[in-house]
């Protein structure tokens, strides 16, 4: 069976462009789930971006697409672009990225 934490790994994977920092880490990625029918697992991914303007989007939207369909057992995907709750880097990023953004608590 296909997990979560698989399909974020292979997401981690996965760098803002501008940011050269994984999408997982920005906390840009806020859900993964599953459904199943006919033995076939699809994934539902709900990603932001970092601004609604931004423009790596497409390339953002389809590199992890890639990634997330090298998951083992996982036969498709779809990226849900999702504007809520808003991406605030204090709240999503992990110590790590903050700490590469410059962004000190």
């Amino acid at each position: 069976m296909v997990e979560k934490q698989d399909v974020m790994n292979q997401l981690d994977g996965v760098e803002d462009p501008e940011l050269e920092l994984s999408i997982v880490e920005l906390g840009l990625v806020y859900d993964v789930r599953f459904e199943k029918k006919d033995e076939i697992i699809h994934a539902e991914i709900d990603l932001t971006l970092t601004s609604p303007g931004c423009p790596a989007a497409p390339e953002i939207m389809a590199a992890a697409h890639r990634a997330a369909l090298l998951t083992e057992g996982l036969e498709s995907v779809h990226i849900n672009l999702v504007w809520t709750p808003r991406w605030d880097p204090k709240i999503h990023a992990t110590e790590d990225a903050r700490m590469d953004m410059g962004i000190w608590d």
